[in-house]
């Protein structure tokens, strides 16, 4: 077997024991390769990237159309062809969503707890809805009413209580153990707030299941631009299942042999090995439908703490 056939064969056994939804993955090219070009791509473009991975037009069109009703996506169109574009509402969700998954992992511990009341007053599908965004951002609920976070994200506990129309309607506080009070050490929360069994053993399973390519890639000849973008898009695909899930815990909280640093340095070094033969095609894909299709924006090579 040629050495670049061995790194199809990963990609064919990959894609036939734990095939991408097509909606999820169009969300993941979006995030990964589309907003940094501008944020807006043409049908042609996008079904020429999905193609790899057995997504047909018509799978296509039906995923763009559910995430256009969602709010995800907004279409355009120019005489018979269509575009389409993250929508400003979802922009900002979107684009801290994967600015998260590329982060580094330095959150420390401050002593300090992010502590989120909700009042009395507050009815029930208002709080219902809270809790479900709190624990998306990586809050436990911690007591009735109470959601906590010892590295919480100011910025995007705003927005999520901006979008709700919350702001005036909860409290909001900061929190830190009393000295000299022999009370239980604050840190102790995060064993009863939050299972991490799960996230651990979904980035052990990304580890076990990428950890074989840095050797193949190193093995095979100049690698394809299309097999770059395919392994890339497969690489933040699975990555950002697991990732999305980790409550992105401080340091000094986390279990140790955290596996979330081992999938983060291994997730780098691919995504340094794969960018720049990715990013050909990607272009190739998106000046095809678009000559005037943008280089991606500075922003985009600080991504795993530097691509450069």
């Amino acid at each position: 077997m040629q050495k670049n056939e061995k790194i199809n064969a990963w990609i064919e056994e990959f894609l036939a024991s734990d095939p991408p939804r097509s909606k999820s993955l169009v969300m993941t090219i979006f995030g990964d390769a589309i907003v940094p070009h501008g944020g807006m791509v043409w049908t042609g473009s996008l079904i020429e990237l999905l193609a790899p991975f057995g997504v047909n037009d018509r799978l296509l069109r039906t995923s763009v159309f559910r995430l256009a009703q969602e709010g995800w996506l907004g279409a355009q169109r120019d005489g018979r062809r269509s575009s389409y574009a993250i929508t400003p509402d979802a922009m900002r969700r979107f684009s801290r969503a994967f600015r998260r998954i590329y982060a580094p992992l330095h959150v420390h511990w401050n002593g300090q707890w992010t502590l989120v009341l909700a009042a009395d007053g507050l009815e029930a599908p208002a709080r219902s809805q809270l809790r479900k965004e709190l624990l998306w951002e990586g809050y436990s609920v911690i007591a009735p009413g109470i959601a906590g976070h010892p590295a919480g994200d100011m910025e995007a506990l705003e927005d999520v209580l901006a979008r709700l129309g919350l702001l005036q309607k909860v409290y909001v506080v900061h929190a830190s153990e009393v000295p000299g009070l022999r009370a239980r050490p604050l840190g102790e929360m995060v064993a009863e707030g939050w299972d991490l069994s799960e996230v651990a053993a979904g980035y052990e399973k990304f580890v076990a299941r990428f950890g074989a390519l840095p050797a193949l890639l190193d093995d095979a000849a100049a690698i394809e631009p299309e097999q770059a973008f395919v392994l890339r898009t497969l690489l933040i695909h699975a990555y950002r299942r697991v990732q999305l899930h980790d409550p992105q815990l401080p340091t000094e909280l986390l279990p140790d042999s955290w596996p979330g640093a081992r999938a983060y340095a291994l997730a780098s070094q691919l995504y340094r090995i794969l960018t720049a033969p990715a990013e050909r095609h990607i272009l190739s894909a998106l000046q095809r439908e678009d000559p005037r299709a943008p280089q991606p924006e500075p922003s985009f090579h600080h991504r795993f703490g530097g691509l450069r």
